[in-house]
C-alpha cells in the first residue's frame, strides 16, 4: 500500500473534522469560561478537557458540582454520560480493532462523538480501504477538533469572567449533536431511540441533578435494542 494512499484518507478525514470547529470553538470556550466560574483554576480547567475530552459529561459534572451535588452522583453521572463511548468503539473494533495495541489505545482516546460519526458514515462509503487508511481517516477528523477543544478550553479558563457565560456560546452544543447524530438515524431502530431519548428528557426536565437525561438515554437504547431485536429495522 503506497504511503500516498494512507495521506489521502488523512487529509480526507481532516476536511471532514473542519466543519465541526465552527461548533468546537464556542463550546469549549464556554466550558472554560464556566469551569473557572464553578472554581476550577486554568491548570484544573485544562486538565479536565485533557483527561476526560468529552464535552457533555463535562458540562454534566460541572452542572451537578454548581448544585453542591454528591461526589457519586457527580462521577457517575459522568460515568453514565460516557457510555456512549463504549458503544462508540465497539462499533469501530471491525474497523481498526486488527490494529496493533498502541494504536489502538491512540484511537481509543480520541474517540469522541465527531471522530466516531464521521469514520462510521465514511468507513461505510468506503468499505474496500485498509486497516492503515481507516486510521489515517479517523486521526485526520481528529486533527482539528481535538487539539482546539484543549485550547480554547484553555482560552475561555484564561478570559473567566470577560466572556459572560449568557452571551450565548451554548448555542454550540445542540448544533454540534444535530450535525453528527442526524446522518446516522438511518434505521427505525436509530430514530425509535432517538425519539424515545428526546421525548423522555422533556418529560424528565424536573428530576433533580439532570437525572433525567441518563434516564432518557437508557429508556432510548431499550427502546433501540427491542426495535432491533424484534426485527423492525
Amino acid at each position: 500500500m503506497a504511503q500516498s494512499d494512507v495521506m489521502s484518507s488523512y487529509w480526507r478525514g481532516f476536511r471532514d473534522g473542519l466543519p465541526f470547529v465552527v461548533v468546537i470553538t464556542p463550546f469549549a470556550t464556554l466550558f472554560g469560561v464556566l469551569a473557572t466560574e464553578s472554581g476550577l483554576s486554568v491548570f484544573e480547567t485544562v486538565a479536565f478537557s485533557v483527561a476526560v475530552i468529552a464535552g457533555s459529561a463535562q458540562f454534566a459534572a460541572l452542572q451537578l458540582m454548581n448544585e453542591n451535588a454528591p461526589l457519586v452522583v457527580v462521577i457517575a453521572s459522568a460515568l453514565i454520560v460516557n457510555l456512549r463511548m463504549a458503544m462508540y468503539s465497539a462499533a469501530l473494533v471491525p474497523y481498526l480493532g486488527p490494529l496493533p495495541l498502541w494504536k489502538r489505545a491512540i484511537a481509543a482516546y480520541f474517540i469522541v462523538d465527531v471522530t466516531y460519526a464521521a469514520s462510521a458514515i465514511d468507513y461505510e462509503k468506503h468499505p474496500n480501504e485498509t486497516t492503515e487508511q481507516k486510521l489515517a481517516y479517523f486521526l485526520g477528523v481528529m486533527t482539528p477538533v481535538c487539539p482546539l477543544w484543549y485550547i480554547f478550553a484553555a482560552i475561555g479558563a484564561l478570559l473567566g469572567a470577560s466572556i459572560p457565560s449568557e452571551n450565548g456560546l451554548d448555542f454550540a452544543l445542540p448544533i454540534a449533536f444535530i450535525a453528527m447524530v442526524a446522518p446516522t438515524l438511518k434505521t427505525k431502530a436509530h430514530q425509535g431511540a432517538a425519539a424515545t431519548s428526546c421525548m423522555l428528557a422533556l418529560a424528565l426536565v424536573w428530576v433533580p441533578f439532570n437525572l433525567g437525561l441518563i434516564f432518557a438515554a437508557l429508556g432510548g437504547m431499550i427502546v433501540g435494542a427491542e426495535i432491533e431485536r424484534r426485527g423492525l429495522v
